[in-house]
């Protein structure tokens, strides 16, 4: 009598939902709509302005509604734009290379080579402590260390390996890289070693057991089953290093350029469409490369 009961009641209920009138079907669509809204409101909103502005006409004082396409060919037949995505496209593929090789063998060691969780976990944290502070504090740090009068420069002039300071230390192209892939290189390492932590060990006792060496372990096991966490840790430095233009401005000494560092000048002197357009762009650039990681990788594997 209780299962019959029970079952009545049920019956009860589902006849009470359909009297709603709700299909089953909108049910996901209702629930998804706050983050639908949320979402529309602070990312696709801004983007779809920053499209609108970037045919609006401007001048030294004022922008003006209008639908121009001169912020386009000005950007793209320009020969400075070109040459100054180039530089940025120089920069990411530098800090990308460094990044993933260091990132790798980081994420290596964290996963494989430490045998307790709690060690893991603990040198894991160590790792995030310089996030602690901001960006430009870690930057900066820099200076006083590649500096002419710096720390390194002093250690080899004391050391008597070099008559007078090296002057390519700071200012130039190779600190930005030092100061960027010190930056995002803890985006590396954090999913790759999130991937190598779901690999199952016993892989690689079955590939012992069929003869692989170290190194083969290494190539045919743990890097293709680790592509995931690269690709994304990838994504994260690529669209972080494109979008950076702090780091360029002042480990360069305003002698390098990006194309983040070109938008932020144009909007500190007023020409928002033209930087609004070089926005446009950028992300275009940006999306076509995160395009290309997902064709060569399925991070659905990691998700």
């Amino acid at each position: 009598m209780a299962t019959i009961a029970s079952s009545d009641e049920a019956e009860a209920t589902r006849e009470n939902r359909r009297g709603f009138g709700v299909p089953a079907w909108a049910v996901a669509y209702l629930q998804a709509t706050p983050l639908f809204l949320i979402l529309g409101f602070f990312f696709l909103l801004p983007i779809a302005m920053i499209g609108i502005v970037s045919f609006w006409d401007y001048d030294f004082a004022n922008i003006y509604p209008a639908f121009l396409t001169t912020n386009y060919t000005d950007t793209l037949g320009s020969w400075v734009t070109w040459k100054t995505y180039l530089n940025t496209l120089k920069f990411t593929a530098i800090v990308w290379m460094l990044t993933l090789f260091i990132g790798f063998w980081v994420a290596y060691f964290l996963a494989f080579h430490i045998r307790r969780t709690s060690t893991q976990m603990i040198l894991f944290l160590v790792c995030t402590v310089p996030f602690m502070t901001s960006n430009i504090i870690r930057m900066i740090s820099w200076i006083p260390v590649l500096g002419r009068n710096g720390l390194v420069n002093s250690a080899l002039i004391d050391m008597g390996l070099i008559p007078q300071p090296i002057e390519w230390l700071l200012y130039s192209d190779f600190a930005v890289v030092l100061a960027m892939v010190h930056l995002y290189t803890l985006f590396m390492v954090t999913p790759i070693f999130n991937t190598l932590m779901r690999i199952d060990r016993s892989l690689f006792e079955a590939a012992r057991d069929a003869g692989a060496s170290g190194w083969q372990v290494l190539w045919n096991v743990v890097i293709p089953l680790a592509k995931p966490g690269m690709a994304i840790g990838s994504i994260f430095v690529v669209t972080l290093v494109m979008a950076d233009f702090s780091t360029v401005q002042v480990m360069s000494g305003g002698q390098s350029a990006s194309i983040a560092l070109m938008m932020k000048n144009q909007m500190s002197l007023l020409q928002y469409p033209a930087a609004a357009a070089n926005a446009v762009v950028l992300l275009i650039v940006v999306l076509l490369m995160v395009a290309a990681i997902l064709r060569i990788v399925d991070i659905r594997k990691e998700l």
